[in-house]
């Protein structure tokens, strides 16, 4: 798959506790561990979709589908991260930080961690 599409909220909850699984699950794993209380044929519905979409892949075991991912969080997150940074903050790593601190979303203590960040990583 070269371009990665967006995931609603609802899929994006579902691949974060596919992810954290790091294996193979079935739906009753990713409904237990879900922050919403889905109706059954509801979650089935999405895992369907996000196999249909590239995003999961489907091995019936017995009477169990067990679902595993084809894309990984690391490759989402990049794209996730660098497509915010481009709409939002026109490329630019400081106008993104800025307006995380304007609004109070960062503090000074997590500014000193990044500025440990860049130091470590120069």
């Amino acid at each position: 798959m070269s371009e990665i599409p967006r995931l609603p909220e609802s899929e994006l909850e579902i691949m974060m506790v596919i992810w954290e699984a790091e294996g193979a699950v079935n739906s009753e794993y990713i409904q237990g561990r879900l922050k919403k209380d889905w109706a059954r044929t509801t979650l089935l519905n999405f895992l369907i979709r996000l196999c249909e979409r590239g995003f999961l892949s489907c091995e019936k075991i017995g009477r169990t589908n067990f679902y595993t991912p084809r894309i990984g969080k690391d490759a989402y997150l990049k794209k996730e991260h660098q497509s915010i940074l481009k709409k939002l903050h026109q490329k630019s790593i400081t106008s993104l930080i800025a307006s995380l601190y304007q609004v109070h979303a960062i503090s000074d203590a997590d500014l000193d961690e990044l500025e440990k960040f860049i130091k470590e990583a120069k």
